[in-house]
Protein backbone atom coordinates (compact mmCIF):
# COMPACT_ATOMS: atom_id res chain seq x y z
CA UNK A 1 0.00 0.00 0.00
CA UNK A 2 3.26 2.50 0.97
CA UNK A 3 4.63 1.32 -2.69
CA UNK A 4 1.33 2.97 -4.58
CA UNK A 5 0.75 5.50 -2.57
CA UNK A 6 4.23 6.97 -3.47
CA UNK A 7 3.99 6.36 -7.22
CA UNK A 8 0.39 7.65 -6.80
CA UNK A 9 1.57 10.93 -5.51
CA UNK A 10 4.49 11.06 -7.98
CA UNK A 11 2.45 10.46 -10.59
CA UNK A 12 -0.61 13.01 -9.52
CA UNK A 13 1.69 15.84 -9.32
CA UNK A 14 2.65 16.21 -12.65
CA UNK A 15 -1.03 17.16 -14.03
CA UNK A 16 -1.90 19.06 -11.22
CA UNK A 17 1.52 21.16 -12.17
CA UNK A 18 0.51 21.11 -15.74
CA UNK A 19 -3.45 22.84 -14.69
CA UNK A 20 -1.33 25.34 -12.21
CA UNK A 21 1.04 26.33 -15.04
CA UNK A 22 -1.67 26.71 -17.67
CA UNK A 23 -4.27 28.44 -15.68
CA UNK A 24 -1.77 30.34 -13.91
CA UNK A 25 -1.54 29.83 -9.54
CA UNK A 26 1.96 30.71 -9.30
CA UNK A 27 1.69 29.44 -5.19
CA UNK A 28 0.02 26.29 -5.75
CA UNK A 29 2.30 25.64 -8.83
CA UNK A 30 5.24 25.88 -5.72
CA UNK A 31 3.47 23.83 -3.57
CA UNK A 32 2.68 21.07 -6.40
CA UNK A 33 6.13 21.61 -7.52
CA UNK A 34 7.87 20.81 -3.61
CA UNK A 35 5.39 17.99 -3.19
CA UNK A 36 6.79 16.34 -6.42
CA UNK A 37 10.42 16.49 -5.83
CA UNK A 38 9.77 14.97 -2.49
CA UNK A 39 7.73 12.34 -3.67
CA UNK A 40 10.68 11.80 -6.71
CA UNK A 41 13.28 11.22 -4.13
CA UNK A 42 11.10 9.07 -1.76
CA UNK A 43 9.71 6.75 -4.07
CA UNK A 44 13.26 5.00 -5.60
CA UNK A 45 13.24 4.36 -1.75
CA UNK A 46 10.22 3.06 -0.81
CA UNK A 47 9.05 1.38 -4.11
CA UNK A 48 11.44 0.63 -6.27
CA UNK A 49 10.37 -2.11 -8.43
CA UNK A 50 7.34 0.50 -9.34
CA UNK A 51 9.89 2.97 -10.34
CA UNK A 52 11.90 0.80 -12.40
CA UNK A 53 8.34 -0.37 -13.91
CA UNK A 54 8.12 3.78 -15.23
CA UNK A 55 11.21 3.56 -16.90
CA UNK A 56 10.07 0.30 -18.90
CA UNK A 57 6.93 2.04 -20.10
CA UNK A 58 9.25 5.68 -20.79
CA UNK A 59 8.21 7.35 -17.64
CA UNK A 60 11.77 7.18 -16.59
CA UNK A 61 13.59 10.02 -14.43
CA UNK A 62 15.18 12.35 -16.88
CA UNK A 63 11.34 12.39 -18.67
CA UNK A 64 9.48 13.34 -15.38
CA UNK A 65 12.32 16.26 -14.93
CA UNK A 66 11.57 17.54 -18.32
CA UNK A 67 7.61 16.88 -17.62
CA UNK A 68 8.21 19.37 -14.55
CA UNK A 69 10.46 21.67 -16.64
CA UNK A 70 8.19 21.93 -19.65
CA UNK A 71 5.23 23.08 -16.61
CA UNK A 72 7.74 25.48 -15.23
CA UNK A 73 7.99 27.19 -19.16
CA UNK A 74 4.29 27.05 -19.47
CA UNK A 75 4.03 29.32 -16.17
CA UNK A 76 6.47 31.74 -17.63
CA UNK A 77 4.66 32.30 -20.78
CA UNK A 78 1.49 32.53 -19.32
CA UNK A 79 2.67 34.91 -16.45
CA UNK A 80 5.07 36.89 -18.72
CA UNK A 81 4.11 36.31 -22.03
CA UNK A 82 6.26 34.18 -24.93
CA UNK A 83 8.08 37.42 -25.95
CA UNK A 84 9.20 37.82 -22.33
CA UNK A 85 13.42 38.07 -22.53
CA UNK A 86 13.20 35.75 -19.31
CA UNK A 87 11.01 33.21 -20.77
CA UNK A 88 13.42 33.13 -23.84
CA UNK A 89 16.48 32.84 -20.90
CA UNK A 90 14.32 30.04 -19.51
CA UNK A 91 14.01 28.24 -22.18
CA UNK A 92 17.37 28.15 -23.34
CA UNK A 93 18.94 27.60 -19.62
CA UNK A 94 16.81 24.17 -19.28
CA UNK A 95 18.59 23.23 -22.26
CA UNK A 96 21.67 24.00 -21.39
CA UNK A 97 21.03 22.34 -18.11
CA UNK A 98 20.72 19.16 -19.49
CA UNK A 99 23.75 19.48 -22.10
CA UNK A 100 26.04 20.10 -18.95
CA UNK A 101 24.03 16.74 -17.84
CA UNK A 102 25.18 14.61 -20.23
CA UNK A 103 28.64 15.77 -20.75
CA UNK A 104 29.01 15.20 -16.63
CA UNK A 105 27.32 11.95 -17.09
CA UNK A 106 29.67 10.87 -20.09
CA UNK A 107 32.83 12.11 -17.92
CA UNK A 108 31.38 9.65 -14.89
CA UNK A 109 31.09 6.85 -17.45
CA UNK A 110 34.64 7.65 -18.84
CA UNK A 111 36.15 7.60 -15.36
CA UNK A 112 34.56 4.18 -14.08
CA UNK A 113 35.35 2.60 -17.27
CA UNK A 114 39.18 3.58 -16.89
CA UNK A 115 39.20 2.15 -13.46
CA UNK A 116 37.43 -0.88 -14.53
CA UNK A 117 39.50 -1.57 -17.81
CA UNK A 118 42.25 -2.31 -14.76
CA UNK A 119 43.09 -5.62 -15.81
CA UNK A 120 44.57 -6.16 -11.86
CA UNK A 121 43.56 -4.49 -8.94
CA UNK A 122 45.48 -5.18 -5.38
CA UNK A 123 45.22 -4.47 -2.12
CA UNK A 124 48.22 -4.26 0.77
CA UNK A 125 51.23 -4.18 -2.43
CA UNK A 126 52.37 -0.87 -3.24
CA UNK A 127 51.02 0.12 -6.63
CA UNK A 128 51.80 3.79 -6.15
CA UNK A 129 53.39 3.62 -9.35
CA UNK A 130 50.31 4.08 -10.83
CA UNK A 131 48.81 6.88 -9.44
CA UNK A 132 45.51 5.50 -9.20
CA UNK A 133 43.23 8.70 -8.91
CA UNK A 134 41.39 9.00 -5.37
CA UNK A 135 37.74 8.48 -5.90
CA UNK A 136 35.91 11.89 -6.38
CA UNK A 137 32.91 12.73 -4.48
CA UNK A 138 29.90 10.41 -5.25
CA UNK A 139 27.68 13.37 -6.40
CA UNK A 140 30.45 13.63 -10.06
CA UNK A 141 30.50 10.21 -10.42
CA UNK A 142 26.60 9.47 -10.30
CA UNK A 143 26.70 7.37 -13.76
CA UNK A 144 22.73 7.98 -14.59
CA UNK A 145 23.94 11.99 -13.11
CA UNK A 146 20.40 11.70 -11.47
CA UNK A 147 21.59 14.11 -8.48
CA UNK A 148 22.45 16.77 -11.53
CA UNK A 149 18.85 16.81 -12.43
CA UNK A 150 17.44 18.37 -9.39
CA UNK A 151 19.67 21.45 -9.94
CA UNK A 152 16.48 22.15 -12.13
CA UNK A 153 14.98 22.93 -8.52
CA UNK A 154 15.45 26.49 -8.49
CA UNK A 155 14.46 27.45 -12.33
CA UNK A 156 11.53 25.63 -11.28
CA UNK A 157 10.64 27.10 -8.34
CA UNK A 158 11.92 30.57 -9.64
CA UNK A 159 8.76 30.14 -11.94
CA UNK A 160 6.15 30.52 -9.33
CA UNK A 161 8.05 34.04 -8.40
CA UNK A 162 8.68 34.86 -11.77
CA UNK A 163 10.36 34.74 -15.19
CA UNK A 164 13.42 37.15 -13.78
CA UNK A 165 13.52 34.71 -10.74
CA UNK A 166 13.32 31.34 -13.19
CA UNK A 167 15.73 33.05 -15.35
CA UNK A 168 18.21 33.83 -12.46
CA UNK A 169 17.42 30.10 -11.25
CA UNK A 170 18.57 28.11 -14.36
CA UNK A 171 21.93 30.43 -14.75
CA UNK A 172 22.65 30.05 -11.10
CA UNK A 173 21.69 25.89 -11.82
CA UNK A 174 23.72 25.82 -15.37
CA UNK A 175 27.04 27.21 -13.31
CA UNK A 176 26.61 24.89 -10.55
CA UNK A 177 26.75 21.96 -13.08
CA UNK A 178 29.31 23.81 -15.30
CA UNK A 179 31.28 23.67 -11.73
CA UNK A 180 31.00 19.87 -11.31
CA UNK A 181 31.71 19.36 -14.99
CA UNK A 182 35.16 21.37 -14.43
CA UNK A 183 35.56 19.63 -10.87
CA UNK A 184 35.31 16.05 -12.51
CA UNK A 185 37.80 16.77 -15.47
CA UNK A 186 41.28 16.34 -13.46
CA UNK A 187 40.14 13.02 -12.41
CA UNK A 188 39.11 11.78 -15.72
CA UNK A 189 42.67 12.35 -16.79
CA UNK A 190 44.54 11.21 -13.84
CA UNK A 191 42.06 7.76 -14.58
CA UNK A 192 42.92 7.41 -18.27
CA UNK A 193 46.51 5.87 -17.82
CA UNK A 194 44.50 2.88 -15.89
CA UNK A 195 43.60 1.84 -19.67
CA UNK A 196 46.88 0.67 -20.32
CA UNK A 197 46.53 -2.62 -19.09
CA UNK A 198 50.10 -4.13 -19.82
CA UNK A 199 51.14 -1.61 -17.86
CA UNK A 200 48.62 -2.51 -15.18
CA UNK A 201 50.02 -5.88 -15.16
CA UNK A 202 53.64 -4.95 -15.20
CA UNK A 203 53.15 -3.22 -12.42
CA UNK A 204 51.30 -5.07 -10.20
CA UNK A 205 53.13 -8.45 -11.15
CA UNK A 206 56.38 -6.77 -9.95
CA UNK A 207 55.21 -6.19 -6.46
CA UNK A 208 54.08 -9.55 -6.20
CA UNK A 209 57.03 -11.09 -7.64
CA UNK A 210 58.98 -9.07 -5.02
CA UNK A 211 56.54 -10.68 -2.39
CA UNK A 212 56.74 -14.13 -3.92
CA UNK A 213 53.80 -15.74 -2.49
CA UNK A 214 53.63 -19.46 -1.35
CA UNK A 215 50.43 -20.28 -1.00
CA UNK A 216 47.41 -18.88 -2.80
CA UNK A 217 43.52 -18.67 -1.09
CA UNK A 218 41.36 -18.43 -4.56
CA UNK A 219 38.06 -16.99 -4.55
CA UNK A 220 34.84 -16.78 -6.94
CA UNK A 221 31.64 -15.93 -6.30
CA UNK A 222 28.73 -13.49 -5.34
CA UNK A 223 29.31 -10.55 -3.51
CA UNK A 224 27.02 -11.96 -0.60
CA UNK A 225 29.83 -15.19 -0.46
CA UNK A 226 32.74 -13.60 -0.29
CA UNK A 227 32.86 -14.66 3.72
CA UNK A 228 33.57 -18.14 2.49
CA UNK A 229 36.63 -16.42 1.70
CA UNK A 230 37.12 -14.16 4.84
CA UNK A 231 36.95 -17.21 7.30
CA UNK A 232 39.92 -18.38 5.77
CA UNK A 233 42.32 -15.04 6.00
CA UNK A 234 43.32 -15.22 9.93
CA UNK A 235 44.34 -18.97 9.57
CA UNK A 236 46.61 -18.31 5.92
CA UNK A 237 47.97 -14.62 8.02
CA UNK A 238 49.16 -17.29 11.08
CA UNK A 239 50.69 -20.41 8.60
CA UNK A 240 54.86 -19.80 8.19
CA UNK A 241 54.35 -19.61 4.70
CA UNK A 242 53.90 -16.57 2.43
CA UNK A 243 50.02 -16.82 1.09
CA UNK A 244 47.80 -13.95 -0.95
CA UNK A 245 44.62 -13.98 -2.13
CA UNK A 246 43.87 -14.12 -5.64
CA UNK A 247 39.77 -12.76 -6.47
CA UNK A 248 37.96 -12.90 -9.77
CA UNK A 249 35.37 -10.37 -9.26
CA UNK A 250 35.73 -6.69 -9.40
CA UNK A 251 34.50 -5.13 -6.37
CA UNK A 252 35.11 -7.96 -4.20
CA UNK A 253 38.35 -7.23 -2.52
CA UNK A 254 36.68 -4.36 -0.57
CA UNK A 255 34.24 -6.42 0.58
CA UNK A 256 36.75 -8.84 1.58
CA UNK A 257 37.30 -7.19 5.18
CA UNK A 258 40.55 -6.73 6.70
CA UNK A 259 43.54 -8.16 6.46
CA UNK A 260 47.52 -8.13 6.07
CA UNK A 261 47.63 -10.38 3.40
CA UNK A 262 48.06 -8.82 -0.12
CA UNK A 263 45.01 -9.08 -2.74
CA UNK A 264 44.90 -8.91 -5.96
CA UNK A 265 41.53 -9.19 -8.01
CA UNK A 266 42.34 -10.64 -11.51
CA UNK A 267 38.78 -10.76 -13.50
CA UNK A 268 40.11 -12.43 -16.55
CA UNK A 269 40.81 -15.67 -17.25
CA UNK A 270 43.54 -14.78 -19.95
CA UNK A 271 44.84 -12.44 -17.68
CA UNK A 272 44.90 -14.49 -14.83
CA UNK A 273 46.77 -17.40 -16.49
CA UNK A 274 49.09 -15.25 -17.64
CA UNK A 275 49.89 -13.95 -14.41
CA UNK A 276 53.53 -15.01 -14.26
CA UNK A 277 53.95 -13.44 -10.89
CA UNK A 278 52.45 -16.19 -8.77
CA UNK A 279 54.60 -18.67 -10.30
CA UNK A 280 56.38 -18.76 -6.89
CA UNK A 281 53.12 -20.18 -5.46
CA UNK A 282 53.16 -24.23 -5.04
CA UNK A 283 49.93 -24.66 -3.11
CA UNK A 284 46.30 -23.07 -4.09
CA UNK A 285 43.41 -23.49 -1.53
CA UNK A 286 39.69 -23.17 -2.72
CA UNK A 287 36.62 -22.32 -0.84
CA UNK A 288 34.43 -22.86 -3.01
CA UNK A 289 33.16 -25.35 -6.12
CA UNK A 290 32.87 -23.07 -8.60
CA UNK A 291 33.15 -23.13 -12.53
CA UNK A 292 35.96 -20.29 -12.69
CA UNK A 293 38.20 -22.55 -10.52
CA UNK A 294 39.25 -24.35 -13.72
CA UNK A 295 41.43 -21.12 -14.68
CA UNK A 296 43.44 -21.52 -11.53
CA UNK A 297 43.45 -24.96 -12.25
CA UNK A 298 44.64 -25.04 -15.20
CA UNK A 299 48.16 -23.21 -14.03
CA UNK A 300 50.64 -26.11 -13.85
CA UNK A 301 53.18 -26.80 -10.84
CA UNK A 302 50.24 -25.90 -8.69
CA UNK A 303 49.11 -28.32 -6.51
CA UNK A 304 45.52 -27.51 -5.71
CA UNK A 305 43.68 -28.36 -2.15
CA UNK A 306 40.11 -27.94 -1.50
CA UNK A 307 39.44 -26.47 1.80
CA UNK A 308 35.82 -24.95 1.58
CA UNK A 309 33.83 -22.58 3.91
CA UNK A 310 32.77 -24.90 6.82
CA UNK A 311 32.71 -28.48 7.38
CA UNK A 312 29.16 -29.85 7.68
CA UNK A 313 26.70 -32.46 6.53
CA UNK A 314 24.62 -30.44 3.12
CA UNK A 315 25.93 -32.11 -0.16
CA UNK A 316 27.94 -29.06 -0.77
CA UNK A 317 30.75 -30.63 1.62
CA UNK A 318 31.24 -33.61 -0.22
CA UNK A 319 30.31 -32.58 -3.92
CA UNK A 320 31.29 -34.49 -6.80
CA UNK A 321 33.51 -31.64 -8.20
CA UNK A 322 35.70 -32.06 -5.49
CA UNK A 323 37.46 -35.11 -7.26
CA UNK A 324 39.28 -32.25 -9.61
CA UNK A 325 41.49 -31.75 -6.44
CA UNK A 326 44.83 -33.05 -5.38
CA UNK A 327 43.98 -33.30 -2.01
CA UNK A 328 40.80 -32.03 0.09
CA UNK A 329 41.10 -30.86 3.14
CA UNK A 330 38.98 -31.52 6.49
CA UNK A 331 38.26 -30.76 9.73
CA UNK A 332 38.02 -34.45 11.33
CA UNK A 333 37.17 -37.68 10.55
CA UNK A 334 33.74 -37.24 10.28
CA UNK A 335 34.28 -35.03 7.10
CA UNK A 336 36.49 -38.39 5.72
CA UNK A 337 33.85 -40.63 5.92
CA UNK A 338 31.65 -38.31 4.70
CA UNK A 339 33.30 -38.45 1.23
CA UNK A 340 33.66 -42.10 1.94
CA UNK A 341 29.77 -42.43 2.20
CA UNK A 342 29.13 -40.74 -0.86
CA UNK A 343 31.36 -42.57 -3.00
CA UNK A 344 31.80 -39.35 -5.28
CA UNK A 345 35.42 -40.02 -6.33
CA UNK A 346 37.43 -38.86 -3.64
CA UNK A 347 40.01 -41.26 -2.83
CA UNK A 348 40.65 -42.03 0.73
CA UNK A 349 44.57 -41.43 0.69
CA UNK A 350 43.82 -37.48 -0.86
CA UNK A 351 41.76 -36.52 2.03
CA UNK A 352 43.26 -34.54 4.74
CA UNK A 353 42.43 -34.00 8.08
CA UNK A 354 43.29 -30.19 9.18
CA UNK A 355 40.62 -29.59 11.81
CA UNK A 356 39.44 -25.82 11.95
CA UNK A 357 41.48 -23.30 13.06
CA UNK A 358 39.25 -20.66 12.94
CA UNK A 359 37.76 -21.96 15.97
CA UNK A 360 39.78 -21.23 18.28
CA UNK A 361 38.22 -17.98 19.12
CA UNK A 362 35.21 -19.90 20.87
CA UNK A 363 34.77 -19.92 24.35
CA UNK A 364 34.24 -23.56 25.71
CA UNK A 365 32.42 -23.00 28.62
CA UNK A 366 29.97 -25.91 28.23
CA UNK A 367 26.27 -25.01 29.03
CA UNK A 368 25.10 -22.84 31.57
CA UNK A 369 21.97 -23.24 33.56
CA UNK A 370 19.18 -22.22 33.24
CA UNK A 371 20.03 -20.78 29.84
CA UNK A 372 19.35 -17.54 29.20
CA UNK A 373 20.31 -16.47 25.83
CA UNK A 374 19.23 -18.63 22.72
CA UNK A 375 20.90 -18.18 19.21
CA UNK A 376 18.52 -18.78 16.24
CA UNK A 377 21.04 -18.89 13.10
CA UNK A 378 19.00 -20.20 9.99
CA UNK A 379 20.52 -21.76 6.84
CA UNK A 380 19.75 -20.32 3.18
CA UNK A 381 17.16 -21.80 1.08
CA UNK A 382 20.19 -23.56 -0.93
CA UNK A 383 21.00 -23.44 -4.65
CA UNK A 384 18.49 -26.22 -5.43
CA UNK A 385 15.65 -28.07 -3.89
CA UNK A 386 17.94 -31.10 -2.75
CA UNK A 387 19.95 -28.23 -0.92
CA UNK A 388 16.89 -27.07 0.76
CA UNK A 389 17.40 -27.34 4.76
CA UNK A 390 16.36 -24.11 5.97
CA UNK A 391 13.57 -23.69 8.38
CA UNK A 392 13.18 -20.02 7.86
CA UNK A 393 9.96 -20.82 6.01
CA UNK A 394 7.81 -23.36 7.49
CA UNK A 395 9.40 -23.17 11.11
CA UNK A 396 11.30 -20.04 11.52
CA UNK A 397 8.38 -17.65 12.83
CA UNK A 398 7.27 -20.05 15.34
CA UNK A 399 10.39 -20.90 16.54
CA UNK A 400 11.36 -17.27 17.42
CA UNK A 401 7.61 -16.51 18.65
CA UNK A 402 8.20 -19.56 21.40
CA UNK A 403 11.53 -18.00 22.24
CA UNK A 404 10.34 -14.66 22.72
CA UNK A 405 7.41 -15.76 24.99
CA UNK A 406 9.33 -18.06 27.31
CA UNK A 407 8.56 -17.64 30.92
CA UNK A 408 11.05 -17.35 32.43
CA UNK A 409 12.37 -14.66 29.71
CA UNK A 410 14.79 -15.67 27.23
CA UNK A 411 17.33 -13.56 25.18
CA UNK A 412 17.18 -14.20 21.30
CA UNK A 413 20.12 -13.98 18.44
CA UNK A 414 18.89 -14.24 15.55
CA UNK A 415 21.30 -14.58 12.75
CA UNK A 416 19.85 -15.42 9.45
CA UNK A 417 22.50 -16.90 7.00
CA UNK A 418 23.92 -14.16 4.52
CA UNK A 419 22.48 -15.39 1.43
CA UNK A 420 18.76 -15.77 2.69
CA UNK A 421 16.57 -15.01 -0.13
CA UNK A 422 18.85 -15.49 -2.80
CA UNK A 423 17.04 -17.73 -4.57
CA UNK A 424 13.34 -18.39 -2.77
CA UNK A 425 11.77 -14.68 -1.53
CA UNK A 426 9.44 -16.72 0.84
CA UNK A 427 12.53 -17.32 2.29
CA UNK A 428 13.37 -13.43 2.23
CA UNK A 429 9.75 -12.53 3.56
CA UNK A 430 9.73 -14.92 6.53
CA UNK A 431 13.45 -13.87 7.36
CA UNK A 432 12.03 -10.05 7.42
CA UNK A 433 8.68 -10.78 9.54
CA UNK A 434 10.77 -12.60 11.96
CA UNK A 435 13.22 -9.62 12.30
CA UNK A 436 9.68 -7.42 12.83
CA UNK A 437 8.79 -9.72 15.92
CA UNK A 438 12.44 -9.26 17.37
CA UNK A 439 11.96 -5.47 16.71
CA UNK A 440 8.13 -5.03 18.34
CA UNK A 441 9.75 -7.40 20.71
CA UNK A 442 12.74 -4.51 21.65
CA UNK A 443 10.24 -1.84 21.14
CA UNK A 444 7.93 -3.61 24.02
CA UNK A 445 10.82 -3.90 26.20
CA UNK A 446 11.52 -0.10 25.56
CA UNK A 447 8.51 0.93 26.44
CA UNK A 448 8.44 -1.36 29.70
CA UNK A 449 11.69 0.68 30.65
CA UNK A 450 9.83 3.59 30.88
CA UNK A 451 6.12 3.10 32.91
CA UNK A 452 4.83 6.51 31.64
CA UNK A 453 4.70 5.58 27.94
CA UNK A 454 2.72 2.32 28.94
CA UNK A 455 3.72 -1.03 30.06
CA UNK A 456 5.43 -3.84 28.70
CA UNK A 457 5.79 -7.67 29.10
CA UNK A 458 7.53 -9.71 31.69
CA UNK A 459 11.24 -9.78 31.03
CA UNK A 460 11.17 -6.54 28.76
CA UNK A 461 14.69 -5.61 30.07
CA UNK A 462 16.18 -7.97 28.04
CA UNK A 463 17.67 -6.64 24.88
CA UNK A 464 17.30 -9.25 21.70
CA UNK A 465 19.66 -9.35 18.94
CA UNK A 466 18.97 -9.27 15.24
CA UNK A 467 22.27 -9.76 13.82
CA UNK A 468 22.19 -8.93 9.56
CA UNK A 469 25.75 -8.16 8.65
CA UNK A 470 29.32 -9.31 9.55
CA UNK A 471 29.51 -7.69 12.94
CA UNK A 472 29.29 -9.21 15.85
CA UNK A 473 30.79 -12.32 13.88
CA UNK A 474 29.12 -15.53 14.45
CA UNK A 475 31.35 -16.80 17.07
CA UNK A 476 31.13 -13.75 19.27
CA UNK A 477 27.23 -14.82 18.99
CA UNK A 478 28.34 -18.29 19.78
CA UNK A 479 30.03 -17.14 23.07
CA UNK A 480 27.16 -14.97 23.74
CA UNK A 481 25.04 -17.89 23.53
CA UNK A 482 23.97 -20.96 26.06
CA UNK A 483 22.41 -22.51 23.45
CA UNK A 484 21.61 -23.08 19.76
CA UNK A 485 19.21 -23.49 17.32
CA UNK A 486 19.87 -24.26 13.78
CA UNK A 487 19.65 -26.24 10.58
CA UNK A 488 21.81 -28.66 8.65
CA UNK A 489 24.78 -26.52 7.90
CA UNK A 490 28.34 -25.83 8.93
CA UNK A 491 27.06 -23.55 11.58
CA UNK A 492 26.38 -26.82 13.71
CA UNK A 493 29.66 -28.47 13.54
CA UNK A 494 31.27 -25.01 15.04
CA UNK A 495 28.95 -24.65 17.65
CA UNK A 496 30.04 -27.99 19.14
CA UNK A 497 33.41 -26.41 19.83
CA UNK A 498 31.56 -24.72 22.37
CA UNK A 499 30.31 -27.52 24.19
CA UNK A 500 26.94 -26.16 24.30
CA UNK A 501 23.99 -27.74 23.88
CA UNK A 502 21.94 -27.39 20.89
CA UNK A 503 19.39 -28.25 18.50
CA UNK A 504 18.91 -29.25 14.62
CA UNK A 505 15.37 -28.60 12.58
CA UNK A 506 14.01 -31.48 11.10
CA UNK A 507 12.15 -29.22 7.97
CA UNK A 508 11.53 -32.76 5.85
CA UNK A 509 10.02 -34.22 8.44
CA UNK A 510 12.05 -37.95 8.41
CA UNK A 511 12.18 -40.58 10.62
CA UNK A 512 14.91 -39.79 13.80
CA UNK A 513 17.26 -42.70 13.31
CA UNK A 514 17.76 -41.96 9.54
CA UNK A 515 18.22 -38.49 10.42
CA UNK A 516 20.91 -39.54 12.30
CA UNK A 517 22.55 -41.20 10.16
CA UNK A 518 22.39 -39.38 7.04
CA UNK A 519 23.46 -36.00 9.17
CA UNK A 520 25.99 -37.25 11.43
CA UNK A 521 26.44 -33.83 13.33
CA UNK A 522 23.43 -33.93 14.22
CA UNK A 523 23.96 -37.02 16.47
CA UNK A 524 24.47 -34.97 19.66
CA UNK A 525 21.73 -32.31 19.31
CA UNK A 526 18.01 -32.46 20.27
CA UNK A 527 15.83 -32.77 16.99
CA UNK A 528 13.24 -30.48 15.99
CA UNK A 529 10.38 -31.42 14.09
CA UNK A 530 7.94 -29.33 12.55
CA UNK A 531 5.57 -29.76 15.19
CA UNK A 532 8.35 -28.15 17.52
CA UNK A 533 7.34 -30.81 20.34
CA UNK A 534 10.80 -30.85 21.68
CA UNK A 535 11.33 -27.61 22.41
CA UNK A 536 10.00 -26.93 25.45
CA UNK A 537 12.34 -29.86 26.71
CA UNK A 538 15.29 -28.50 24.84
CA UNK A 539 14.77 -24.85 26.21
CA UNK A 540 13.63 -26.42 30.21
CA UNK A 541 14.90 -29.25 30.20
CA UNK A 542 17.75 -31.24 31.64
CA UNK A 543 20.82 -31.26 29.74
CA UNK A 544 21.55 -35.28 28.55
CA UNK A 545 23.85 -35.31 25.59
CA UNK A 546 26.90 -33.37 26.99
CA UNK A 547 29.02 -36.48 26.56
CA UNK A 548 27.43 -37.45 23.31
CA UNK A 549 29.01 -33.88 22.04
CA UNK A 550 32.00 -33.76 23.48
CA UNK A 551 33.12 -37.23 21.41
CA UNK A 552 31.24 -35.51 18.38
CA UNK A 553 33.65 -32.30 18.95
CA UNK A 554 36.63 -34.77 18.69
CA UNK A 555 34.54 -37.04 15.81
CA UNK A 556 33.59 -33.79 13.56
CA UNK A 557 36.85 -31.32 14.44
CA UNK A 558 39.60 -33.46 15.23
CA UNK A 559 41.58 -33.94 18.49
CA UNK A 560 42.53 -31.17 20.77
CA UNK A 561 46.04 -32.15 20.23
CA UNK A 562 47.88 -31.23 18.41
CA UNK A 563 45.60 -27.97 17.77
CA UNK A 564 44.01 -27.20 14.72
CA UNK A 565 46.37 -24.34 14.00
CA UNK A 566 49.25 -27.02 14.21
CA UNK A 567 47.61 -29.62 11.93
CA UNK A 568 46.71 -27.17 9.29
CA UNK A 569 50.42 -25.86 8.84
CA UNK A 570 51.91 -29.31 9.09
CA UNK A 571 48.91 -30.06 5.28
CA UNK A 572 50.73 -27.09 4.03
CA UNK A 573 54.75 -28.29 4.40
CA UNK A 574 53.18 -31.80 3.84
CA UNK A 575 51.63 -30.18 0.19
CA UNK A 576 54.98 -28.14 -0.71
CA UNK A 577 56.94 -31.55 -0.03
CA UNK A 578 54.51 -33.64 -2.15
CA UNK A 579 54.34 -30.55 -4.91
Amino acid sequence: MRRLSAIALLLGCYPALLVAALWPSPMAFAAIAMVSYAAEFLAPRVARPLVDLLSKVHLGVTLRFVIREMAAILLVARTTGPDSVWFIALACGLFAMHGVRAVQTGLAMRFRQSLNQMPVTARNLDVSALRIPSMPPELLVNYRGVRFLYLDVLPVLGAALGGFAAAMGAGLGLALGSCGVLALIPYVRRAAPLGNAARVLDVVGAQVTAYAPEVILYFSGAPDAVYQARMWLSTLERIDRRAIVVLRERGMAERLGPTSLPVVCIPSSADLMGFHALGSARLCLYVANVGRNIHMLRIPGLRSAFIGHGDSDKEASFNPFSKVYDEVWVAGQGGRDRYLRAKVGVRDEDVREVGRPQLDGIAHDGPALPYRTVLYAPTWEGWTDDLFHTSLITMGQRIVRRLLDHDPALRVIYKPHPLTGHRDKAAARANKKIIQMIEAANLRAAKARHPSSGGGPRGAHIGHLIVTGAEPHLYNCFNQSDLMISDISSVVADFIASGKPYAVTNVSGQPERAFHERYPSTEAGVLLTPGLEELAGLLDGPDELAEARRKLKCYLLGPDYPDAMTRFSAAVERAFSDS
